[in-house]
């Protein structure tokens, strides 16, 4: 494991190889989250992780969590659901509540893993363009699930999802997945399986089947119009 604080000038990280099998793919510390590095951290299938008063630490886990695009599960519940809630869907258009939204849930008893550091960065992220949101209203217009992650290529990595109500953070990657079904992604980086991401899909592969698939479909690029601010679905917009 490398620390990064004699880094920061030439953006070097370590070769996922060197990443830890105990914790499962720790790979460097220290360094920062400014944008050139978030950005060449993501190109080589790596992601910052850490709580309040760590150093940063820098994560490729093998194996990884994809969700192949074509594999969505979508069950009849959630079909139903999607039908009859008339909540509106949206893109963009409030990244930073929603990301505000999945810093304040308490996850396994540990707080929460993004900070202020961390919210500021991807905040900043997606000023640049590098960083969407999806968003979830009920029929009051009030927030009630969302998700974002950082965009490489055609690559969506997800960073963090969340919900007020059941089925919303759910609602919210059914329509991210419709979205880049559209635009012929191949799949979404989930980083790592949980049981909710495995009943939407998610499967683990090798880091190095992951690396590969990333590489390809990093240099192709998405039609900058996805990300525009707008209503996805909706009864009446918002």
């Amino acid at each position: 494991m490398l620390s990064l604080t004699r880094l920061n000038q030439t953006l070097q990280f370590p070769d996922t190889n060197y990443a830890l099998e105990d914790p499962n793919g720790l790979l460097a510390f220290g360094g920062d989250l400014t944008e050139k590095r978030l950005l060449l951290a993501y190109s080589q299938g790596i992601f910052p992780w850490f709580s309040q008063g760590e150093p940063i630490m820098w994560w490729s886990p093998n194996p990884r969590g994809i969700l192949p695009i074509s594999d969505f599960k979508c069950s009849k519940s959630l079909g139903k659901f999607s039908r009859k809630c008339g909540y509106a869907v949206t893109i963009n258009k409030n990244f930073n509540n929603v990301i505000e939204a999945c810093a304040s849930i308490t996850r396994n008893d540990s707080g929460t893993w993004i900070t202020k550091h961390m919210i500021d960065a991807y905040k900043h992220l997606h000023i640049r363009g590098h960083a969407h949101s999806i968003e979830v209203w009920d029929q009051q217009k009030q927030l009630v699930g969302g998700l974002y992650g950082v965009i490489v290529g055609k690559v969506f990595c997800g960073e963090s999802m969340f919900h007020r109500v059941t089925n919303a953070s759910k609602l919210a990657f059914m329509n991210l997945v419709t979205l880049l079904k559209e635009y012929n992604c191949s799949f979404i980086d989930c980083q790592m399986q949980n049981p909710h991401l495995e009943s939407l899909g998610c499967i683990e592969v090798p880091r190095d089947e992951f690396l590969k698939l990333l590489q390809k479909e990093s240099n192709e690029h998405l039609d900058p119009s996805l990300w525009t601010p707008r209503c996805i679905k909706s009864n009446t917009c918002l």
